[in-house]
């Protein structure tokens, strides 16, 4: 039987994909009288096979070596279209936490989305994003996941954009697509390019033909920046961050699954493409630059916004930050390790908040508070989830971050500056969020605020069990690091960068009747990182403008010389037309007569020009 499941793993993505072509009927209002919660019901089932499929196989994978399953698609020829598969202990455990996390937000939509006219139509959106994000986790083949990569950005745009009548939504969704765009378009010429250097693009294959490569180094340098692109993307790392941000005016349920699954899913190609990017030093070093860049400022810019899902979401940014700067160090293992810890706390912070604002009406955080007492649950998930974000002896982020920052203390100390930086910024935003939500007086939204129902705590309680016992599953899967072999010093200064921004974070004034400060100085700087160091505008007045003045520039050109000329010959047609019909006699012997003149003038002067008149004997 485990040999069985172990040969059909690769069915694990279908089950998804099934049970989003099953919603169809109610999706498309085929089927009406039942409402729309058989479909609902439906994808719940085919995810809860999906997981059950996936634990099974991962208990007995755990201590086989990885294997791989060649699907061929079509073959004739020359041609053959096949698809590799990796079934390893790491990609096998990802599918179980796609499929776990998956099956927690749906339950939890059910409730969040309860009213909504088109529930139908977003649980097959949820299970086409699923089965994208579970066959990208098995996949072996570079072209394989970037087909999938396009099939998320593709999913992204449909749930972001779901509430479609709303312009904002309408905005943000559009938004979204171009940004992933730029990213996608650059890694399908790298793509391209690797078919034709290695001529296989399985990443075993690859693997191999990056030991024995040599390519010049602005080759190697362009052919790794283009695959980190689409990952960058996908992950919202600056240049390509700002899509994260306006994705948060879908619907939550969506929102748990983009910054727990999604942006994990981009981060896990880039860890797969490891060995190819170490082809270029300068790849490595626009890694680390990027990752560095983003988490930094990405953890300053959560500070000040005043929307608890944009606050959560810049956070998710960061993280993604410090997983770029892993693999640019080449700390593989470390990236997978924040990639789990991150996903499962960050879901959780997102189901919190998301009950947040389906009983307060509200997102800005100026108009809450006092909600511990309201929601018990709630406020427990949040706290959890915020333990578990930030080095908090024993969850899982603690134990990533310390075995990141011990092996590197002797090689690289800057990136403990890094990590304690960005740690603390995490935990004093996290603990302002707190202070603004649950703590202090009630506010006018929040006086009336029951605790949500079942379908919704339920996976919150839940993810808040498995976020304390993460501990546990590392530790049984023999992460953790032995006692005797821990750098205490770094351990303490971990620790000391939480507790000192949890305690900057209960400190600081915040004052609830204003959302901008009425000291100059500090509110240029609440302003600066509020709007995001004003990206935005810096876009829009160099790359936008850019486009914009090329655009009117090719306008112009299509309008006065293009069209131009073709107007001028045309022009010129109908005048030369126009002249010679009043020429016309309407006699034959007249046509023929002026033929034979011109067929007569024509052949002496080819003839002339060909010298046969000189041999003429006159």
């Amino acid at each position: 039987m485990n040999h069985f499941l172990f040969l059909t793993s690769w069915f694990v993505p279908i089950y998804s994909l099934l049970g989003a072509f099953l919603t169809l009927p109610w999706g498309l209002g085929i089927i009406r009288r039942t409402g729309p919660k058989p479909a609902a019901y439906i994808n719940l089932l085919t995810t809860l096979l999906a997981f059950a499929h996936s634990l099974f196989v991962f208990k007995g994978i755990w201590d086989q070596e990885p294997e791989n399953l060649l699907i061929t698609w079509f073959k004739a020829a020359d041609l053959d279209l096949s698809f590799a598969l990796e079934l390893s202990p790491v990609s096998i455990g990802a599918t179980v936490l796609i499929t776990g996390l998956s099956f927690l937000a749906q339950v939890y939509a059910l409730g969040y989305m309860e009213k909504d006219w088109s529930l139908a139509r977003f649980f097959g959106l949820i299970g086409f994003f699923e089965a994208a994000l579970c066959g990208l986790a098995i996949s072996d083949s570079l072209f394989l996941s970037y087909a999938l990569l396009e099939v998320l950005t593709l999913s992204t745009y449909l749930l972001v954009g779901f509430w479609y009548a709303q312009p904002l939504v309408v905005t943000a969704a559009r938004d979204a697509f171009w940004t992933k765009r730029v990213g996608d378009l650059l890694l399908l010429m790298a793509v391209v390019t690797l078919s034709t250097f290695a001529g296989s693009l399985n990443f075993s294959d690859l693997y191999e033909w990056a030991q024995t490569a040599d390519l010049n180094p602005v080759t190697s340098t362009l052919l790794g920046l283009a695959l980190i692109a689409g990952p960058a993307g996908k992950c919202a790392q600056f240049p390509l961050h700002l899509w994260l941000d306006e994705a948060m005016e879908g619907p939550n349920p969506a929102s748990v699954m983009r910054n727990s699954l999604v942006v994990a899913g981009g981060a896990y190609m880039l860890y797969k493409m490891q060995p190819i990017l170490a082809l270029s030093p300068i790849a490595l070093n626009a890694l680390v630059i990027m990752g560095t860049v983003t988490a930094v400022g990405a953890t300053l810019v959560s500070i000040a916004q005043i929307d608890i899902k944009r606050a959560l979401s810049h956070s998710t940014s960061a993280y993604m930050g410090l997983v770029f700067l892993a693999v640019g160090l080449q700390q593989g293992g470390v990236a997978l390790m924040l990639l789990l810890t991150h996903a499962i706390a960050k879901a959780l912070l997102f189901m919190s908040s998301g009950s947040i604002i389906f009983t307060s009406h509200t997102q800005d955080l100026t108009e809450m508070g006092g909600l511990w007492s309201r929601m018990p649950a709630t406020t427990t998930a949040y706290v959890v989830g915020s333990a578990g974000m930030v080095t908090l002896l024993p969850l899982g982020s603690f134990w990533a971050m310390l075995s990141w920052a011990d092996g590197l203390v002797a090689v690289s100390p800057w990136v403990v500056v890094v990590l304690v930086l960005v740690n603390g910024l995490t935990a004093l935003n996290l603990t302002r969020v707190f202070r603004l939500v649950f703590w202090g007086a009630p506010q006018q939204k929040t006086r009336r605020t029951p605790e949500v129902g079942w379908s919704m705590a339920l996976p919150m309680v839940t993810l808040t069990v498995l976020t304390l016992l993460v501990p546990v599953m590392l530790q049984q899967w023999y992460l953790l690091p032995a006692w005797e072999s821990i750098n205490w010093y770094v351990m303490g200064t971990l620790v000391a960068s939480t507790v000192v921004g949890v305690g900057v974070g209960s400190t600081i004034y915040l004052h609830k009747a204003w959302s901008r400060s009425r000291i100059l100085a500090w509110r240029f700087i609440q302003d600066l990182l509020g709007y995001d160091f004003y990206i935005d505008r810096v876009y829009r007045l160099t790359v936008v403008g850019a486009v914009a003045l090329l655009s009117r520039i090719s306008a112009w050109s299509d309008r006065y010389l293009v069209d131009g000329l073709v107007n001028l010959v045309g022009f010129a047609t109908i005048l030369s037309g126009q002249s010679l019909k009043y020429s016309i006699s309407g006699r034959s012997q007249g046509y023929m007569l002026t033929i034979l003149i011109v067929v007569s003038v024509l052949g002496f002067f080819i003839s002339w020009s060909l010298g046969l008149l000189n041999k003429l004997p006159f």
